[in-house]
């Protein structure tokens, strides 16, 4: 291999390496001290630390990275818990939104007319989830494609929702996050203890 070839591969699997830290959590590196160490690899100079010492660094350093996101995560979660039940107080008050026992609430924007669905029965639905902020998550409406599923196989807020609907309905759900995800959330978007809202429309019980 030539030296232009050997140059553009090596900064290659450095674009590379760089890439997979950033995306494993690690925000910054000492990039002499990363080249040094690269150094002792393939050129044979005095490495600073053993393999030993090495794998211990890692393992110390991942393990203060988890517990830095957990502390995060649970403060978050405390954010999203108290703006959540806010809302849901507030949104109550409504006269156009029931509440359940469970502590599910819902609008009705439209009334069905066709089949009930039961927990073993799969349906057809257009949806569009947001945070109570208005941020969209995810939207089969978007999308352009229904989807279908069974009716247990989703979150408990739309289990529960889904058994009282008639096909042709369209509802407005607010979900408050122990019938949603809970503390751990989904994704990148919906945080943990996150309230949930979604527009369902009730398409076809198959």
């Amino acid at each position: 291999m030539d030296n232009q070839n050997l140059d553009r591969i090596s900064y290659a699997l450095g674009l590379s390496m760089g890439n997979n830290f950033r995306a494993s959590g690690i925000k910054t590196i000492n990039v002499k001290d990363f080249a040094d160490g690269v150094a002792a690899v393939f050129d044979g100079a005095e490495p600073k630390m053993s393999y030993d010492e090495a794998k211990l660094e890692i393992k110390n350093f991942f393990e203060a990275m988890e517990a830095e996101q957990r502390e995060a995560a649970a403060k978050m979660g405390e954010v999203n818990e108290k703006a959540g039940k806010a809302f849901l107080d507030e949104n109550g008050k409504r006269a156009e939104v029931s509440t359940t026992p469970s502590g599910l609430q819902y609008e009705v924007l439209e009334e069905g007319t066709g089949k009930q669905p039961v927990a073993q029965d799969q349906v057809t639905v257009h949806y569009t989830g947001k945070l109570i902020d208005g941020t969209v998550f995810d939207s089969s409406v978007e999308r352009g494609q229904p989807a279908t599923f069974g009716v247990t196989q989703v979150i408990p807020g739309w289990v529960e929702a889904l058994q009282m609907m008639k096909e042709g309905a369209k509802w407005r759900l607010f979900i408050p996050s122990n019938l949603a995800y809970g503390p751990n959330g989904a994704g990148n978007v919906i945080g943990p203890n996150s309230t949930l809202i979604f527009d369902v429309e009730l398409i076809k019980v198959n």
